[in-house]
Order: C-alpha cells, then sequence, then structure tokens
C-alpha cells in the first residue's frame, strides 16, 4: 500500500476539476438560458441556474473521495470511486429535493436542468476519476521499480 497522496498534487487535480466543473455548468447554463426563457418565461431562468449550481455542487462534492483516497492501493481507489457516485447521487437527490420543496423555483425546468446538468457534469467527473486512476498506477510503477533497484 503506498502512502496518502501529495497535498499539493492532490489539491491541484481537484482544483482543476472544479475549474472544469464550474466551465461546463456555466456552458450548460448559457445553452439553455434562451431556450428556458422562452419556453417557460421569466420564471424558468432561476430554476435554470438553480438546476446548473445543484449539478455543479453535487460534481464537486462527489469528487472529494477520489481525491482524499487519491495515491492509496487500487482496491481503496475502487471503493473511493464507488463512494464518489454514491456522493453524487445522494448530493443531487437531497440539493434537488431541497430546491424543489422550497417553492421558489418552477418546478419542469428545475428538475429538467438537474438532469441535464448532471449529465454533462459526468463526463466531468469520469474524467477526472481516470485521470486520478492513471496517475496513482503511475506513481505505483514507479514505486516498484525504485524498490526492484534497490
Amino acid at each position: 500500500m503506498t502512502g496518502p497522496a501529495q497535498p499539493a498534487t492532490a489539491a491541484r487535480g481537484y482544483l482543476r476539476f472544479l475549474a472544469w466543473s464550474a466551465v461546463v455548468a456555466v456552458v450548460v447554463g448559457a445553452a439553455g438560458f434562451w431556450p428556458t426563457r422562452r419556453l417557460a418565461g421569466d420564471d424558468g431562468v432561476p430554476a435554470l441556474l438553480a438546476g446548473c449550481l445543484v449539478g455543479f455542487l453535487s460534481s464537486a462534492l462527489g469528487g472529494l473521495p477520489i481525491a482524499l483516497i487519491r495515491d492509496r492501493a487500487p482496491a481503496s481507489r475502487l471503493v473511493a470511486l464507488m463512494g464518489a457516485m454514491g456522493v453524487r447521487l445522494l448530493a443531487v437527490v437531497v440539493l434537488g429535493a431541497a430546491a424543489l420543496l422550497s417553492g421558489r423555483f418552477a418546478r419542469t425546468p428545475l428538475l429538467l436542468w438537474i438532469a441535464g446538468s448532471y449529465a454533462a457534469l459526468l463526463g466531468v467527473d469520469a474524467w477526472y476519476a481516470l485521470r486520478t486512476a492513471q496517475e496513482a498506477a503511475k506513481t505505483a510503477d514507479t514505486q516498484e521499480e525504485d524498490l526492484e533497484t534497490r
């Protein structure tokens, strides 16, 4: 079993993930602004923003297990990936329910944009998980080679 992730590397990777998640959420919101406004009126725009924010926050929370168990054994990384999916799903359900039950947002646009942003951000989440797994595998291979040369 290797040691924990280097704090600077893990933090830098997670911040890069958050930046890409924010970019994707903004692009989804921008792409949906005019259709939402036209179909749902002015009441749909706050629902659009809330839906994209729920998607972004669930993605950010789902990335935490991957960032925290970044350079550990393969079994730990698998548990982190499964945990990340669970955290992301739980976060979107809880945050989406809170936004829906608050009564401040139009129901249909809110639910559509939660689903849309969730789906769009799934690609960023998968990219982050694969990238950290590849980096961890490289680190493990390098450490094995170092041990063999000693």
